[in-house]
């Protein structure tokens, strides 16, 4: 199982519409506006590196008002 952190930023004004939205998405475990520079950060939970890479480029970046991503890998 891969763990991994993904810190999500939007579009002035969208964190809060698309909160539900990312939280939705396979394999999102868990997903909560953040201050500070991200404004979402999402938690995944998948069987393969390529599972969290597909969801993070093909679904989270496809949603309107989400602006770049940065994924981070859970080492332990």
């Amino acid at each position: 199982m891969v763990h991994a952190f993904i810190m999500i930023k939007t579009a002035a004004g969208k964190s809060e519409g698309l909160l539900e939205a990312i939280r939705d998405l396979e394999p999102v475990t868990d997903a909560h506006i953040v201050a500070g520079s991200y404004d979402v950060i999402a938690e995944v939970d998948a069987p393969e590196v390529y599972d969290v890479l597909e969801t993070v480029s093909s679904r989270m970046q496809a949603l309107e008002g989400v602006s770049d991503t940065k994924t981070y890998i859970a080492m332990d």
